[in-house]
């Protein structure tokens, strides 16, 4: 029974480290997780070894290394070995597991896109609007007619949580308007063509960056503006780009989220009845996911709290619908260029009208 059990304790760990989990929310839901009770199977009776490479942006010394490495321990419960490799690079990371140098990755939702155009996706600019809008998206998600579209053989995204909004950040806060950007320097990811495309169109001048290096151009004024999620904050001490005359728009411009891809034929090899153990997975993933999204998003909340008042900056509420539309423009020009899949874009649009249906674009048929 449930011999993919490995996989729910690698989603759950992996969920919480790209969000960044302390120890004790941790343990307060792994402690919960035991063999043969609350409907979950036994131990294996033979051991099975799995490997992920994980990306960190501080190596091992970083608290994503240190979190999984601590989480690998619940899947020993269930005679499960998890060996990690972690990656400075996301790049890197995403690279080594399609060389087959890992059964699995855990890396942003966004870098996975190349595994999986579908559920690759669900981070397009301005379709989530909230973390109520998520949280309908991750339980849609678990839906059994939803699977086979996490499905680019060999490749497959078993889990999704989130790690936070996206927030644009300025060095100068007379930079209050999408308009005022033009001609600033925007930091990019060198490998997602769509970001440059956009801030093209805003008259701004996009600059090739990648995670690792986003911060260090936006703190010492190479970039004018980036956007990041809360949780980049501290650890990427962005308040020093920020300095005393930048801000942080309360507006967010996309969710991001993180992903567990998993090689189906290397785990298919270890698991012959794959497809049957992960519909099983789903069953206890529907038992668990709103116990441990509370976790996430009660951490995203704290993340954001915990950014100096002084930093964040309201935009005019007249604006926010000019925004809306800018950005529903944008997904619908980026899925006719293929960056978006247009199966996740419809899904998306329904759960945006479930949340409000007397939004005006539930009346149209271009998105």
């Amino acid at each position: 029974m449930l011999k993919l059990l490995q996989n729910l304790l690698l989603l759950i760990s992996t969920w919480c480290v790209l969000v960044n989990c302390h120890a004790t929310e941790v343990m307060t839901f792994g402690g919960a997780l035991k063999p043969g009770e609350n409907g979950l199977p036994p131990p294996l009776e033979k051991p099975l070894y799995i490997s992920v490479c994980l990306f960190d942006i501080l190596g091992k010394n970083g608290d994503v290394y240190s979190r999984a490495k601590d989480l690998t321990l619940l899947a020993r419960r269930w005679n499960v070995f998890v060996d990690i490799q972690v990656f400075m690079d996301e790049r890197i990371t995403a690279e080594n597991f399609k060389a087959g140098q890992c059964d699995a990755a855990g890396i942003s939702t966004l870098r996975a896109r190349q595994f999986n155009h579908f559920i690759g996706s669900l981070d397009a600019v301005g379709a989530v609007p909230s973390y109520a809008h998520m949280r309908t998206i991750l339980h849609t998600l678990l839906d059994p007619k939803i699977i086979p579209l996490s499905i680019t053989e060999p490749y497959q995204i078993v889990g999704v949580m989130p790690i936070g909004a996206l927030y644009v950040m300025v060095r100068d806060r007379q930079i209050n308007s999408i308009e005022k950007a033009a001609g600033k320097k925007i930091a990019v990811l060198d490998w997602d063509k769509s970001q440059a495309k956009m801030v093209q169109k805003l008259g701004a001048q996009p600059v090739a960056s990648d995670i690792t290096n986003f911060a260090g151009k936006f703190n010492n004024g190479q970039v004018d503006i980036i956007a990041a999620p809360a949780i980049a904050f501290k650890p990427m001490e962005l308040y020093r780009g920020l300095g005393d005359t930048g801000a942080i728009y309360n507006f967010p411009l996309a969710q991001i989220t993180g992903s567990l891809v998993i090689n189906r034929e290397k785990i298919r090899a270890k698991l012959p009845d794959l497809d049957q153990k992960i519909m099983s997975l789903r069953e206890v993933g529907v038992q668990f996911l709103d116990k441990v999204l509370d976790q996430m998003f009660n951490f995203i909340d704290k993340q954001e709290a915990d950014i100096p008042a002084k930093y964040w900056m309201e935009l005019p509420k007249e604006d926010h619908a000019k925004y809306n539309q800018m950005m529903r423009e944008a997904r619908i020009l980026m899925t006719q260029d293929g960056v978006y899949d247009r199966r996740m874009m419809k899904l998306l649009k329904k759960v945006r009208c479930k949340h409000d249906a007397s939004l005006a674009e539930c009346s149209m048929n271009d998105e």
